[in-house]
């Protein structure tokens, strides 16, 4: 299962930007009612509103929203099941027939993360990895020509220039890796900047995530029946280390050389109480705000009109 993303698409005609967007991580300090991802940021934006709109401004044909299954509700809810592609609808605005026909949607779908991982190695690093997996095994079972070429990663818990992550559009869909950075700083330092990866990167991350510990160490299996016979059970509290994993210690692991950095006018972290402040005191705060394109939208179920619903 694994093997078919490490080989990678081949007989490529047309770029297939594939957004990720991980919400399954460990928790953060705010204990709100409500997910961590759904703090407002901006004027009637929450934080995972504003990644979906990093991806739409990076370009991207499918976001894939990684979270587990019982936040994806109330998700569904608030965000609907897809969003105008903010290019074609910028071509749009002063277009004066047939709007509906030329702007393009981007489809959003919902990820749980998997019952084995859960409490295991579910860190928000992991959730990025386990998106992509999965954006890849769903798109080829539709067709070998959807499946995406990069994966472009938006966290909820960063903030940052829609218009820089606009002008760098090309260089995001690009063969080449692209890591946004600011001060010098990209998400190999931790930081909760957008970057994209390919299948080779998939596996360096796959192969740190690997590194974390289990249930139990010095396992020997008895080689005919291929049983278990003998382990050393880890105290509790290092137990799968894998889920406490930082940005820095997965994708720390990535190179900047031969690949595209951009800049970002400014960046914001909204990961803790303090940070959060810092940003809603911040310019950036009242810059930021719902536009009018993003709106609920909801697909009609088969063989339903829009009408009759």
């Amino acid at each position: 299962m694994l093997s078919d993303i490490e080989d990678g698409k081949k007989d490529i005609t047309k770029f297939h930007l594939a957004g990720i967007i991980p919400v399954a991580g460990e928790k953060l300090d705010f204990d709100m009612p409500w997910h961590d991802c759904m703090m407002p940021v901006g004027y009637k934006l929450t934080a995972i509103e504003h990644a979906i709109m990093q991806c739409t401004y990076a370009g991207c044909e499918t976001i894939w929203i990684v979270a587990h299954r019982e936040m994806h509700p109330i998700l569904r809810d608030r965000i609907g099941d897809h969003i105008y592609e903010y290019g074609s609808y910028k071509q749009t605005l002063f277009a004066e027939k047939n709007i509906d026909e030329q702007r393009r949607d981007t489809s959003i779908y919902y990820v749980p993360i998997h019952p084995k991982d859960r409490d295991k190695r579910d860190c928000l690093a992991w959730s990025v990895v386990y998106g992509s997996l999965r954006a890849f095994h769903i798109s080829k079972m539709i067709s070998s020509w959807v499946v995406p070429d990069k994966y472009f990663v938006s966290f909820p818990y960063g903030l940052v220039s829609l218009d820089s992550v606009y002008q760098n559009r090309s260089l995001i869909s690009s063969p080449k890796n692209f890591y946004m950075e600011h001060e010098g700083k990209t998400v190999r330092d931790g930081e909760y900047l957008p970057f994209t990866f390919d299948k080779e990167d998939f596996k360096k991350f796959r192969r740190v995530i690997r590194e974390g510990t289990g249930k139990y160490r010095n396992v020997v299996f008895d080689k005919e029946t291929n049983r278990r016979i003998e382990a050393e059970r880890i105290p509790t509290d290092e137990q799968y280390s894998a889920r406490w994993f930082s940005l820095d210690k997965v994708f720390g692991c990535a190179t900047l050389e031969d690949n595209n950095v951009g800049q970002t006018a400014w960046y914001s972290r909204v990961d803790s109480w303090k940070t959060y402040l810092e940003h809603m005191n911040s310019p950036n705060a009242k810059a930021i705000y719902k536009p009018k394109f993003f709106k609920y939208h909801e697909w009609s179920p088969v063989g339903v009109d829009k009408e009759d619903l």
